[in-house]
C-alpha cells in the first residue's frame, strides 16, 4: 500500500497546510508563524506540546493506549534565504524567502503522522514529535539540544527523512552507518591598504592576495588529504571593491568545509588558518579567519536502518532500500542521531528541479506516503 488509508483520506487537508506553510516562509529561528501552526494543530488533535525549546523549536507527546518503547520522529521547519521563482499560485509571500528544500513538506508529514496516530491511539509506547527549526547551517539541532531536548523527552530511537526530487516516487533510500558529510563554514577577512587603480604600488592589494588564497585553499584537499579520504573546501563568495578606479581595503571570502572524520576536520582547518598566516606575512596584511562547524557527520545505526527497511516496505513495497552512496552533503540531524541511535531516509517524489533552486517545486503528492511512513514507525516500533 503506498499510503495508508486514513492518512490518504485526508490528502487534501495535508495540501493545504504545507502549502500554506510556503506561501509564509521564515528563516532559522524566525519560525514564528510556523511554529505557532504546528502548536495549535497538534493541540486541536490532543497531542500534549512545549513550544520554545531551541528558540522556536516544537516538541510534541503522545502516549498510546500500552506501555512501549518512545519513538522520536524528526521535521525542520525552517525556509531559504532566497528569491522563489516558480509563479505557483501558493508561492511565497516574503521576497527572499523560499522554501526551496521542501521542509514545508517534512512538517507537513510530521503533523499528518501526529494527527493519525492521535486518532488512533491503540499502539504501544510513546510518541516524540520533534519540529526543528533553523537546519540551513544555523545551528537548529544544537539549540534544542542544549536546551535539553532529550533530557526531557528521552527517546529510544530517532527517525527523520528529507524529500528527494533524484529519485523515483516513494522510493525510499538510506545508507547505514556513515551517510552524509560534516561542514563547517569559514569567513576570511583579508585586510589590506586601498589606493587609486592607477597607483597599485601605493596598496597592499586585498583581491589580488585573495585569489592567491583561494587557490591556496583549493590546494588542502589536493595535497594534504589522504585521496582516499572524500572532503571538499570550497569558495562560495568573494567580495571587494565598487569602483572602476579604486582598489579596496578589504576583501572578504567565504565558503565551506564538508568531510567525513573529525580528523580532516580538524587538519583543514589547521591549513586554512597556516595558509592564512603565511599569506598575511608574506604580503605584509591582516588575515583572519572564522571558521565554525555547523554539522556533525551523520551516522545512521544499522539496527535502525534494519528496522526502518522492514516499516517501510509496509508502505512502499520493495522501494525500500539500504543502497544510498555517501554524500558530501550535510544536515544537522547529525547531531542529534549522535545522542539517539537512529535513521536519516530520503524520500523520493516527482520533479526534475534540484533543492535550493529557485524553480523547486515540491511534490505534494508524496505527503501522505511519508506521514504513513513515520506514522507506522511509531506503531511497530513502539511494540517492539
Amino acid at each position: 500500500m503506498p499510503a495508508l488509508p486514513q492518512i490518504d483520506a485526508y490528502a487534501e487537508e495535508l495540501t493545504d497546510i504545507r502549502r500554506d506553510f510556503h506561501q509564509n516562509p521564515e528563516i532559522g529561528f524566525e519560525e514564528h508563524r510556523t511554529s505557532a501552526r504546528v502548536a495549535a494543530l497538534l493541540e486541536s488533535w490532543g497531542v500534549a506540546v512545549t513550544r520554545g525549546i531551541g528558540k522556536t523549536g516544537v516538541v510534541g507527546v503522545l502516549d498510546g493506549a500500552r506501555p512501549g518503547r518512545t519513538i522520536g520522529l524528526r521535521a525542520d521547519m525552517d525556509a531559504l534565504p532566497m528569491d522563489e521563482l516558480t509563479n505557483l499560485p501558493y508561492a511565497s509571500r516574503n521576497p527572499g524567502v523560499f522554501h526551496g528544500c521542501g521542509h514545508d513538506g517534512h512538517t507537513t508529514m510530521l503533523l499528518g503522522a501526529a494527527r493519525y496516530l492521535a486518532e488512533n491511539p491503540d499502539f504501544a509506547g510513546r510518541a516524540v514529535f520533534i519540529f526543528q527549526p533553523a537546519e540551513e547551517g544555523l545551528g537548529g539541532a544544537r539549540a534544542m539540544l542544549q536546551d535539553g531536548l532529550f533530557d526531557r523527552f528521552p527517546c529510544d530511537e530517532l527517525y527523520g527523512m528529507h524529500n528527494s526530487p533524484y529519485q523515483p516516487h516513494s522510493r525510499l533510500s538510506i545508507r547505514p552507518g556513515l551517510a552524509q558529510a560534516g561542514a563547517s563554514f569559514f569567513d576570511i577577512r583579508v585586510q589590506g591598504q586601498g589606493a587609486h587603480g592607477a597607483m597599485p604600488h601605493m596598496a597592499r592589494d586585498p583581491i589580488t592576495i585573495g585569489a592567491g588564497l583561494v587557490k591556496e585553499l583549493q590546494e588542502i584537499v589536493a595535497r594534504n588529504t589522504d585521496p582516499l579520504h572524500a572532503a571538499v573546501v570550497s569558495v562560495t563568495a568573494f567580495q571587494a571593491g565598487s569602483a572602476y578606479n579604486v582598489i579596496p581595503d578589504h576583501a572578504i571570502l567565504r565558503g565551506t568545509i564538508r568531510y567525513l572524520s573529525n580528523a580532516d576536520r580538524d587538519m583543514i582547518d589547521a591549513r586554512i588558518r597556516q595558509i592564512c598566516a603565511g599569506l598575511a606575512l608574506a604580503h605584509g596584511v591582516e588575515i583572519t579567519a572564522d571558521i565554525r562547524n555547523v554539522f556533525g557527520v551523520l551516522t545512521n545505526d544499522p539496527d535502525c536502518v534494519d528496522r526502518l527497511i522492514e516499516v517501510a516496505r509496509d508502505v512502499v513495497g520493495d522501494q525500500a532500500a539500504p543502497d544510498a552512496d555517501i554524500t558530501m552533503g550535510s544536515e544537522d540531524m547529525a547531531d542529534l542521531l549522535n545522542v539517539v541511535p537512529g535513521a536519516f531516509f530520503s524520500l523520493g517524489h516527482h520533479g526534475t528541479v534540484p533543492l535550493h533552486n529557485p524553480g523547486f517545486v515540491f511534490d505534494d503528492t508524496i505527503l501522505p506516503v511519508g506521514a504513513s511512513l513515520l506514522a507506522r514507525l511509531v506503531e511497530c516500533r513502539g511494540a517492539a
